[in-house]
């Protein structure tokens, strides 16, 4: 009888964790144009391939560029597929504010940080685990974020890698794509979706 109620404590547990991570996502990107988004004045840095991929480039200055949604969101999930192209990668997904989970190399630290939390004055709190063994550095990768409250949750093809609470975190804002300054460099993104919570 006690293993019982320990198997079925443990099955309920199981099925309030996944639905954590759950949410019927819908794309903000429609491959066609930059529809539901802020795109910045004398655009240069977000291009649309034949293919529908989202080209993201670092102009002739090498000045950053982010891309914020028109929507602002509480809790969601976002999603997306990113792949890097050449150059010194380093952008990231932007969370209601400038928390920002990264994609590609750290500035500061010279290594990639895929998956890990940048926080505006505190850096990198925590590091995603195992991405040297999921990123796929020439394909495709599938990223997805959960935001609850100030709670951040990473996952990596399919793998979670980070879970983090930020003191930073503010209850709404948009979410942004971002494309850091001083980096000669292309990044392409596809599938890019969103789900409320």
């Amino acid at each position: 009888m006690r293993f019982f109620l320990f198997f079925l404590i443990g099955a309920i547990s199981l099925t309030f964790s996944q639905a954590d991570d759950s949410a019927e996502t819908t794309s903000v990107f429609n491959g066609k144009d930059l529809s539901g988004w802020k795109v910045p004045d004398n655009n240069i840095w977000w291009l649309i391939g034949d293919d529908g991929v989202l080209q993201v480039r670092s102009g002739p200055k090498e000045k950053g560029s982010i891309l914020w949604t028109e929507k602002s969101y509480g809790d969601f999930v976002f999603e997306c597929e990113f792949r890097f192209v050449s150059g010194r990668i380093d952008s990231g997904i932007h969370l209601r504010n400038m928390d920002q989970i990264q994609i590609g190399e750290s500035g500061s630290l010279k290594r990639d940080m895929t998956g890990s939390p940048y926080i505006p004055g505190k850096g990198y709190p925590v590091e995603a685990e195992g991405v040297a063994d999921l990123l796929d550095a020439k394909g495709w990768n599938r990223l997805k974020i959960v935001v609850k409250g100030a709670h951040y949750t990473t996952h990596l093809n399919g793998k979670e890698v980070m879970n983090y609470k930020s003191e930073t975190a503010i209850e709404k804002g948009p979410v942004g794509i971002q494309l850091h300054g001083k980096r000669d460099m292309a990044i392409d993104f596809r599938h890019i979706k969103v789900g409320e919570r």
